[in-house]
């Protein structure tokens, strides 16, 4: 079975944070793609030049394969194109701060699924109360909501948990970020019948692909990279958990950047999430440092009686 990165739930902290900051960034490129693209042209643009930039650095040795590494590959290529193209659909249609709100409710359903124990529900419910604050917030200063657009955003929030599923079943089988690299190119095939004909639009506007090679690494590459190392650290509880620090990098880098202000709704929110993070962060250190410390105590009491 191929080697899998020592577990630790700190860096998987650090992990996550760099992917969910990557992520806003790219957002800013994508929105210049999609008056001219739509939201499926601007989905298969990035997938795909994000697939061809991890296939020229990953290099997987695919001829090695065995059926479960293919299997759980392109069953994680199924989840990124069902979570890309229903999310850019979704805020085609509804304002992003709904989008997001919806969408959460996948990762963190999964982690109360996958949650056996009392303690870890405190943390799921903390990150669910900060994910409410965030939807209440946004509910009551938006306009009448697209009812296809929180559709689509509920379609996007199954497949984020199936991608949570899939990821760390590709991260424990595929060593390295090979998986990752034939999974967004089953991604952009999947999506392509959608997107083909609005991504073509980057023949008569060239600089287009500068944006979507930003948009690609940013949104795509540099996210999911650090997402399938933070997956192959921590259990998919607390990673789903860990994902609802995204709103977190939203308001950092609106306040930052943008000088977007914050209320206090969307800071009660941040608070509850951070906490949420944290707590999760620190049990499962815990529990990681008590299960190497009963190992090795075995292995003592192993040799002990050799």
């Amino acid at each position: 079975m191929p080697a899998v990165a020592p577990r630790g739930s700190n860096p998987a902290v650090i992990l996550v944070l760099g992917s969910c900051i990557s992520l806003q960034f790219g957002a800013a490129f994508a929105a210049q793609l999609f008056p001219m693209l739509g939201s499926w042209g601007t989905t298969t643009l990035r997938l795909g030049i994000a697939a061809l930039v991890l296939l020229a650095i990953a290099r997987p040795a695919v001829r090695g394969w065995n059926w479960d590494q293919w299997r759980a590959t392109f069953a994680l290529g199924l989840s990124l194109a069902g979570m890309n193209g229903f999310f850019y659909a979704a805020i085609e249609r509804i304002p992003l701060g709904a989008a997001v709100a919806i969408e959460f409710l996948g990762p963190l359903a999964l982690a109360a699924v996958l949650t056996r124990k009392g303690r870890d529900l405190i943390w799921v419910g903390l990150a669910l109360a900060g994910m409410g604050v965030l939807a209440l917030e946004t509910f009551t200063t938006s306009a009448t909501l697209d009812p296809l657009g929180v559709f689509f955003a509920l379609v996007a929030a199954v497949f984020w948990a199936l991608y949570i599923q899939t990821g760390s079943r590709v991260g424990i089988l595929v060593p390295g970020t090979g998986g990752l690299a034939v999974a967004l190119l089953v991604a952009t095939l999947t999506v392509a019948p959608l997107g083909a004909a609005g991504a073509s639009a980057v023949i008569e506007a060239p600089h287009l692909l500068l944006i979507g090679l930003g948009t690609a690494l940013l949104a795509s590459v540099i996210p999911y990279t650090l997402e399938l190392a933070a997956m192959r650290r921590v259990p998919r509880n607390v990673f789903g958990i860990l994902l609802s620090l995204e709103p977190v990098a939203a308001t950092a880098v609106g306040w930052l950047l943008l000088h977007q202000h914050a209320g206090p709704m969307r800071l009660a929110s941040v608070a509850l999430v951070v906490a949420a993070s944290v707590g999760s962060s620190l049990y499962a250190s815990a529990v990681s440092a008590d299960q190497d410390q009963d190992q090795r105590e075995s292995r003592r009491d192993e040799l002990a009686h050799s």
